[in-house]
């Protein structure tokens, strides 16, 4: 029987930055996963501030080179990997002069001002990480997104990348934080969504407003499970979660939540193989 294939894609994973609660997450699940009998792939974005030598990341050329249009511009993909030898775990990264070389993450690192182009910069994570896993040629079971940073990933593969053979079967888990950022993104996320061909019904929550609640919900849409991550969120998602009907995780602390978390992936998967 064909082992299930688990992508994580996250925002933030240890030991690659300073530890937050998603970047530790996003380091032990995959791990728990993997030993409980499933394949795995991990994705993060290549930040400026990441220390390359230390961690040892290396291009890998042979995955490197396309280009991706973003808002009509060609922006380079080159992607990077680094490997985890205790979790005996490689983690890709998403790498781009343009949107990453700056030594920050998400906000300048003196004034904790939001970047003006977060919305394009997780628009090219989200094609690069599609893309990559393409050219790999590993047709994910479930994608679990962790973070708002890969909040567009699901509406790609579900409606971009709907007709590819890797991402056919594929069903969308989002894990839901308190990773709030001050203010919407750039108001013309939408247009720039659009040149991608997506609808305004694809991108309604997005059309309203780029907030950090907005984005979220347009992760849960085309998603298929939802998970608490954090253990409170606000009472809008909730709400939204449960008028979408989608299958529901609540939040789980460090005893429960991989068991948990392997539970509900193998549910989604049943439900999907009798549907």
């Amino acid at each position: 029987m064909k082992k299930a294939r688990v992508l994580f894609v996250s925002q933030d994973i240890t030991p690659y930055l300073d530890e937050t609660y998603i970047g530790k997450i996003a380091r032990k699940l995959p791990q728990g996963i993997q030993e409980r009998g499933k394949e795995i792939r991990t994705f993060m974005p290549r930040y400026g501030c990441i220390n390359e030598r230390r961690h040892q990341l290396h291009e890998v050329i042979r995955l490197s080179g396309i280009n991706i249009i973003i808002n009509d511009v060609d922006h380079p993909l080159i992607i990077k990997v680094a490997s985890i030898p205790s979790a005996r775990m490689q983690v890709y990264f998403i790498d781009n002069q343009e949107f990453f070389n700056r030594k920050a993450i998400l906000s300048e690192r003196n004034s904790n001002k939001y970047f003006e182009d977060n919305d394009e910069r997780a628009m090219f994570f989200a094609r690069g990480v599609a893309e990559t896993v393409k050219k790999l040629g590993w047709q994910p079971d479930i994608i679990h997104c962790h973070g708002w940073f890969t909040s567009l990933l699901p509406l790609y593969i579900k409606k971009y990348y709907n007709d590819d053979p890797i991402f056919a079967d594929s069903k969308l888990v989002v894990s839901l934080y308190n990773d709030t950022f001050p203010k919407s993104l750039n108001k013309k996320l939408s247009q720039k969504l659009s040149f991608d061909g997506f609808n305004k019904k694809d991108i309604k929550h997005v059309s309203e407003d780029p907030s950090f609640t907005n984005m979220l919900k347009q992760a849960i849409e085309f998603s298929d499970g939802v998970i608490q991550g954090s253990d409170t969120i606000s009472d809008d998602l909730v709400k939204h979660i449960k008028k979408t009907g989608k299958p529901f995780l609540g939040f789980k602390d460090e005893l429960e939540y991989m068991d948990a978390f392997n539970e509900f992936y193998d549910d989604i998967l049943a439900e999907a193989h009798v549907s």
